[in-house]
């Protein structure tokens, strides 16, 4: 049985929206990040990148058909959108064999 993975957001920048309680949220370019390692899904490391950690943002809330805490993302890593999951109309569809061989 496969675990399900939940990743949460790590980005460039923050800014706080006041109209929701003054809620920390990314800006910039964010990254999927696994909670309790010090690096990214892509590999990158939190603390030489300078990225900041967004625990209480999950992944699906940074994709902007989302609508959630997308406002200020300017890009995603495409590497971790590729591992964590990308929906939307630039994401290329699963690989499928069409013609198998015998």
């Amino acid at each position: 049985m496969a675990r399900v993975k939940k990743y949460a957001v790590a980005a460039g920048g923050q800014w706080t929206d006041h109209e929701e309680g003054r809620r920390r949220l990314p800006a910039g370019e964010a990254h999927a990040w696994e909670p309790g390692l010090n690096q990214t899904v892509c590999g990158l490391s939190l603390s030489r990148s300078q990225l900041i950690r967004f625990p209480h943002v999950v992944w699906q809330d940074v994709l902007p058909e989302s609508g959630g805490a997308a406002d200020r993302v300017q890009r995603l890593c495409p590497r971790c959108a590729s591992v964590a999951g990308r929906r939307g109309g630039d994401a290329r569809p699963r690989w499928r064999r069409t013609n198998p061989r015998p």
